[in-house]
């Protein structure tokens, strides 16, 4: 099944129709506190859904969680020709996705994304799943959406942190594309936000993961692409939670660029300017993750751990210019250690 992807700021006109045309017997909506307060009410197309609601935060990604979902789409009377509307952030349409896509073998879901970091990342492109042993995402499914909804109406609801979190995913975006949309966004203000135009760079950016996922949907090769700061970033955003100090996906995942940039500089030759240009702007909006030479071994591990590592080796998707991809990178320790010491350095940790 292919996803469709939607762009409108007119969700409540949208859904309505996609609910007509399905002809569902029941429909479903899943939302957390924060959505069902802040964005459910918009959405009168939903007044007569049956709502189930989960608790917020990564740390509800869960087993426990997922199987409270299962057990309400059974109270619900679910059956395989109703419909779920993920409404919410990256865990909603995570978990959310994943719970359609096994209850019943499958019925359809929709995924509206109210946060930037889910609309041009977690909502897109069949990926599902939870966390699992202090691991993220480790299970999961490959699942398409019938439909996506991405709109920046609801983006008046999130906080600043939020707003940065999901634009770092789009500078990710930006690095895989070319030089030039990559400096319209360290050269765009995140803060404060203009919804029309961010729209526009939502679907520039969306574009990007579209195109490296019809190519590759299943990640057996190119997909690998989008992992480019993930490697270290899920590393860094793991050790934080088992430290009991969560952190943003999408600051994590701005630290795990510099990280990732720094190795594709040593052994891609990736331009020091550009790494530089990196830095400072992450830097500058999302601070820093504080590590010293003692938790090197302790991310080493969890690199390890990652999806995309194969027989106990770190495996890293690398650039050697904007837009010049490089998947399947074994890394040595070696390697890492040095990165992570010139991103202290860079961070002026």
């Amino acid at each position: 099944m292919t996803q469709k992807i939607i762009y409108s700021n007119q969700v409540d006109t949208t859904l309505m129709t996609i609910i007509g045309v399905g002809n569902y017997n029941t429909v479903i909506v899943l939302v957390d506190e924060n959505t069902r307060r802040l964005v459910l009410p918009r959405l009168h197309c939903l007044s007569e859904a049956h709502v189930i609601e989960m608790p917020s935060g990564d740390k509800n990604k869960t087993l426990d969680t997922l199987t409270a979902v299962w057990q309400q789409l059974e109270r619900c009377g679910a059956t395989r020709k109703s419909l779920l509307v993920n409404l919410g952030g990256g865990v909603v349409t995570d978990l959310g996705g994943m719970a359609a896509a096994t209850f019943k073998r499958g019925i359809d879901f929709v995924n509206v994304p109210t946060t930037l970091l889910a609309a041009v990342d977690a909502s897109v492109g069949g990926k599902t799943g939870i966390n699992f042993m202090g691991l993220k995402n480790e299970i999961g499914v490959f699942a398409c959406a019938r439909s996506v909804i991405l709109s920046t109406c609801f983006f008046d609801t999130l906080p600043i942190v939020e707003l940065k979190s999901g634009y770092a995913e789009m500078l990710k975006h930006g690095m895989l594309s070319n030089h030039s949309d990559f400096m319209e966004l360290v050269e765009s203000d995140i803060i404060p936000i203009e919804l029309e135009s961010m729209l526009e760079l939502l679907h520039k950016s969306v574009k990007v993961k579209e195109e490296i996922v019809e190519q590759d949907p299943k990640e057996h090769g190119q997909r690998k692409a989008l992992n480019f700061g993930h490697t270290v970033g899920h590393a860094f955003e793991s050790k934080a939670l088992a430290d009991g100090s969560p952190v943003p996906h999408g600051y994590a995942v701005a630290w795990g660029l510099v990280v990732e940039a720094v190795l594709s500089h040593m052994l891609k030759g990736f331009p020091s300017a550009d790494l530089y240009v990196l830095a400072g702007f992450v830097k500058s909006n999302y601070g820093a993750f504080h590590i010293t030479c003692d938790d090197y071994d302790e991310l080493i591990g969890l690199m390890r751990h990652d999806k995309k590592s194969r027989s106990g080796e770190v495996n890293c998707t690398l650039l050697a210019s904007f837009g010049d991809v490089r998947v399947d990178n074994s890394i040595g320790d070696d390697d890492i250690n040095a990165a992570l010491d010139i991103y202290r350095d860079l961070m002026g940790i």
